[in-house]
C-alpha cells in the first residue's frame, strides 16, 4: 500500500482554494470553491471512515467543474478514488477518474490532519477566514483527531470482564 500519500491545501484567492493530492505513483491538483463547505465535507468524509462507515463521499465545487472523492473502506483498508466531473449534479459514470490509490485508514486520517494542521499554521484562523471566506473547519478537524486517537488507542476492557 501507498504510505507517502500528501494532501496540500492552498488558498489560492478570495473564495478559491487549490488541493493538491500526491503519492509515488501520481499527482492531481484539485480546484474548490467556497460556494460548498469542500474542507468540512473532506474532514468529515474522514471521520465517518474512522467511525466504520464502509462507504463515503465528499465533493468540492470547481464552478463548474465539480471534483467528487469516493471513499471506500474494507478493514483497515481505504480505497480513494477523485472523479472529475463537468457538473456537480452529475452521476459518477459520467466523470473521469482522475486519481486512485489504496491505503490505511491509519494513514489517511494523519494525512487529512496533516494538511489542515499546515493550512493552520501557515494562514491562522482570521487569515484563514479573510481568504476563503468562511471559517477555519476546526470544528470537523478535531473530531477527525478524536476519532483517529480513539482508533489508535482504543479504550481498555474493563477488568474481569470477558467477551459472550
Amino acid at each position: 500500500m501507498t504510505s507517502d500519500m500528501r494532501i496540500t491545501w492552498t488558498l489560492a484567492g478570495s473564495g478559491w482554494a487549490d488541493c493538491t493530492l500526491e503519492d509515488r505513483q501520481a499527482r492531481v491538483e484539485l480546484t474548490a470553491s467556497y460556494i460548498t463547505s469542500a474542507p468540512e465535507e473532506l474532514l468529515t468524509a474522514v471521520a465517518r471512515l474512522l467511525a466504520g462507515e464502509p462507504e463515503t463521499r465528499a465533493q468540492f465545487e470547481a464552478e463548474p467543474t465539480a471534483y467528487r472523492w469516493i471513499f471506500y473502506r474494507e478493514g483497515v483498508d481505504i480505497w480513494t478514488r477523485v472523479l472529475e466531473l463537468r457538473h456537480g449534479g452529475d452521476h459518477d459514470n459520467k466523470g473521469t477518474e482522475i486519481w486512485s490509490s489504496q491505503l490505511g485508514i491509519d494513514q489517511l486520517a494523519r494525512t487529512m490532519i496533516r494538511c489542515f494542521d499546515e493550512v493552520a499554521q501557515t494562514y491562522g484562523e482570521s487569515g484563514y477566514r479573510g481568504k476563503w471566506g468562511e471559517h477555519f473547519p476546526l470544528t470537523e478537524l478535531e473530531a477527525l483527531r478524536r476519532l483517529w486517537r480513539t482508533y489508535q488507542h482504543p479504550p481498555n476492557d474493563v477488568a474481569g470482564t470477558t467477551d459472550c
